[in-house]
């Protein structure tokens, strides 16, 4: 027999975005009754979550300092004609570290893991199985909305957790090197040394197409680590992924496609770096937001999060300019030399630029100089995406 649970916040996905609500919200009001909600049964799914340290405000930082599971004082990056050491702070997530912390701070009851969620409303969801839930509000984080309603490209990757069987001897991470074929776009390979005798490896593409030969790249990591002299004992962690970039969009549109009136987060909400895909800087504002709220009514909810998602669409143009410009105004084969250039520049504007904070000053210092793409193709494939 269906039956009917009461709560005051329904929060429906239980991945980053929807953990860290969960935590928030626990952390700010303890009396509030939150229930997580997913068809899967495991919080985070299978992934690993990286981040710079100017990509969460110190104000927020209480939120993720319990789920970093590693942390680096530098990272390098690797270009054809460039390669340099960049100290910046560099951190990782994983998924098994916020499902631990998640059951921690949530008492058993309020979460509903696999179950399959058939509908939301700003007040309630409705499982497949028939129960329903009535909350004071309603939170859907249960990922992207209708994405053909947004101008994008791709990024996508395969990764693999390396065991070696020798030290590896690289002391912090690859954001990227990009001294690799280019292939399907703009290639580069991330590494992360998780410990002496482990790297995580992954094999990344800013394409046209969302299209993931998953057996393919999984062979060129082994490809690469071979190339680097690391003798792979065994493969551990697996996980794959296509993100968007976006160059443009109807934003009103796409908040609509994911249900008109209720409050969203994370990819529901369109809260994803225009030129990176990642989502994690985003789901920390977002939690720390609404934690910091008294009305969690469908209403005040749904208010809050669409002007959030509103106000940082608008803000964001400069970056779906420059992913225009990545991927119409330059050869697939020739995309390198735009990130190899903006590798050049000062560390705290290349700190500014993923959190997703340029200043007018940052913005001019990325547009001067000699560009890496035909002028004539960068300002007509500017102009194309302004009248479309």
């Amino acid at each position: 027999m269906a039956s009917t649970i009461s709560c005051d916040v329904a929060i429906v996905g239980a991945g980053l975005a929807g953990g860290m609500i969960a935590l928030a919200l626990k952390a700010k009001h303890p009396a509030l009754d939150v229930r997580l909600i997913d068809s899967a049964r495991v919080v985070g799914g299978n992934h690993l979550w990286s981040f710079f340290g100017s990509d969460v405000a110190q104000a927020d930082r209480w939120l993720v300092a319990p789920l970093v599971v590693h942390a680096w004082p530098a990272y390098d990056v690797r270009f054809p004609a460039h390669a340099r050491t960049i100290d910046a702070t560099y951190y990782s997530i994983e998924s098994e570290r916020l499902d631990r912390e998640v059951r921690r701070v949530l008492p058993p009851h309020a979460l509903m893991l696999g179950r399959k969620v058939s509908g939301a409303s700003a007040t309630a969801v409705v499982l497949a199985d028939g129960d329903r839930i009535e909350a004071t509000g309603v939170i859907d984080a249960r990922g992207p909305g209708d994405l053909s309603l947004l101008d994008l490209a791709w990024q996508k990757f395969v990764g693999r957790e390396l065991v070696l069987d020798a030290p590896h001897e690289s002391p912090v991470p690859i954001v990227m090197d990009a001294t690799v074929p280019q292939i399907d776009g703009y290639r580069f390979v991330y590494c992360l040394p998780l410990a002496a005798d482990r790297m995580f490896v992954e094999d990344t593409y800013y394409s046209d197409t969302p299209d993931l030969d998953v057996e393919a790249l999984t062979a060129r990591i082994h490809d690469y680590a071979d190339a680097r002299g690391w003798r792979v004992a065994q493969a551990a962690r697996h996980e794959s992924g296509v993100l968007p970039v976006a160059m443009g969009g109807d934003f009103e549109a796409y908040w609509r496609s994911g249900g008109a009136r209720v409050a969203k987060a994370g990819m529901r909400a369109g809260m994803f770096h225009p030129t990176t895909g990642y989502s994690l800087p985003d789901a920390v504002r977002t939690a720390a937001m609404l934690a910091g709220l008294s009305d969690f009514s469908g209403a005040r909810l749904h208010d809050a999060t669409h002007a959030m998602a509103r106000a940082t669409w608008k803000s964001r143009g400069f970056y779906r300019m420059l992913d225009t410009m990545l991927f119409r105004a330059a050869e697939p084969e020739e995309r390198y030399r735009i990130l190899e250039r903006f590798y050049r520049l000062s560390p705290p504007l290349i700190g500014r630029f993923y959190a997703g904070r340029s200043t007018l000053s940052d913005k001019a210092r990325v547009l001067t100089g000699k560009p890496p793409v035909p002028i004539v193709r960068a300002v007509r494939a500017i102009a194309g995406s302004m009248s479309s």
